[in-house]
């Protein structure tokens, strides 16, 4: 087994080396600034050994007091009235980690806040870029509260949900309601560990003038204090490795797709210099053989190019298996085209023939068969251009950068990393809608 030590340190080093080696144009840098900045904070956090902890939820589910709970002081402001946290507020925990040097926790304002969306925003934005997640709640679970976990799960990110205000219920209720939190759950999030707390309890008091008054009691969060400690004892490190190997994967895929939208437009301007020169050719050449011929040369030259364009090297294995798989889709596609051509072709000959005895009348039609043979020339090379595009940019997708390599091979060889690395997309293949996006 791989053990923990020998995961962070090889993290930090590769990832550094190759965060000081990704070569960004000036564009490139500024469409991906944010994501620039996550990912170097996170880099240093892991050098540092900082861990970061948000409390996520709905506003008045009591983020801020589980929060004080944790620290035993009350930093984190808290009032009867929701949505009393106002902006991200963080602070170092005093509890010692033997293999973190720190631990922050983060907390953030609602994520239903009314009239706030951009405060919600903020608030995933900040908690995405965590290493771990409270999912607070106070009740049954939500849609808006479903809506927010799946986001969460589709990140990857390592999740704990926390059932606050459990004071309220007997134990039979509130066994009964975590049964019923489970239930709902998304299936991808089916195995998250959901631990119930009081953070901030209240006894009723009744005072010598009758009046009940309730009191504040100390908070009932041992199982959670626990659970984090230990968790964070044995996998701390794990967390901050995979986390900023989730951001650099995260920033890979944003380049990839940045770099896959210039090249449509590239392949675009390629495919349509290719059609015209096809097209030129067949209509000035009065051979078939030759139009078949200057065809066929314009076409490989064409998929030449956007495997270049595309970062295929035409010497590879997998450039070697795309060609033959075009070579199949150009055999079928140069079947239907040469049937029509030499239909075309004979028709536009037999008519150039015949002028001398027409007296040249039969100049007249030829013309319209040579500009449908250019016709045909220009939709076959566009076909032809955009069927090696959508075999290129598959083959360009599959091709995995140091990121996910590193994530894959931890997953394979680390038990506690694939229990955090359940949702992360570690083969994730764009769908076709989203292939197609990215065509020309």
């Amino acid at each position: 087994m791989t053990s923990l030590h020998t995961i962070s340190e090889p993290s930090q080093l590769l990832l550094s080396k190759w965060r000081d080696n990704l070569l960004l144009s000036n564009r490139e840098q500024s469409l991906l600034k944010g994501e620039l900045v996550a990912l170097d904070r996170q880099l240093e956090r892991l050098i540092r050994r900082q861990l970061r902890i948000s409390a996520f939820g709905r506003v008045g589910v009591g983020k801020s007091s589980l929060l004080n709970a944790l620290l035993g002081e009350n930093f984190f402001a808290t009032d009867v009235a929701h949505g009393c946290t106002r902006r991200i507020e963080s602070v170092r925990w005093a509890q010692s980690i033997t293999t973190l040097d720190s631990v922050y926790l983060v907390d953030t304002p609602g994520i239903d806040e009314i009239g706030e969306a951009g405060r919600g925003r903020l608030a995933a934005r900040v908690a995405l870029q965590s290493d771990l997640i409270l999912l607070v709640l106070d009740s049954d679970i939500s849609s808006v509260e479903i809506d927010a976990l799946k986001v969460l799960v589709q990140s990857g990110k390592p999740i704990i949900m926390v059932l606050n205000r459990c004071d309220q219920w007997t134990q039979k209720e509130q066994t009964s309601l975590i049964e019923s939190i489970r239930s709902r759950l998304p299936k991808p999030a089916q195995s998250i560990a959901i631990k119930a707390v009081s953070a901030a309890p209240r006894k009723a008091h009744i005072q010598a003038s009758g009046k009940v008054r309730a009191h504040r009691c100390s908070p009932a969060i041992d199982e959670l204090h626990e659970y984090l400690s230990n968790l964070l004892t044995k996998e701390g490190e794990l967390l901050l490795s995979l986390n900023a190997l989730r951001q650099a994967d995260h920033l890979q895929n944003e380049l990839r797709q940045l770099r896959l939208k210039g090249s449509k437009a590239k392949a675009q301007g390629l495919i349509g210099r290719f059609a015209a020169l096809k097209a030129t050719g067949v209509a000035a050449n009065p051979l078939l053989i030759l139009d078949l011929a200057g065809g066929i040369a314009c076409d490989t030259a064409l998929i030449v190019q956007l495997c270049n364009l595309y970062g295929i090297q035409i010497g590879g294995p997998a450039a070697r298996k795309l060609l033959k798989r075009l070579s199949e889709y150009s055999a079928l596609l140069g079947g239907a085209q040469l049937g029509i051509q030499i239909t075309l072709g004979t028709l536009r000959h037999l008519l150039l023939i015949t002028a001398p005895f027409t007296g040249g009348l039969t100049l007249a039609p030829a013309a319209p068969v040579a500009i449908a043979q250019a016709a045909l020339a220009v939709h076959t090379t566009r076909l032809t251009g955009r069927l090696a595009a959508k075999e290129l940019l598959s083959g360009s997708n599959k091709q995995m950068a140091l990121p996910k390599i590193m994530l894959q091979h931890i997953a394979a060889n680390n038990p506690a990393a694939r229990q955090w690395l359940w949702s992360w997309p570690l083969n994730k293949v764009k769908t076709h809608n989203q292939l197609s996006a990215l065509l020309p």
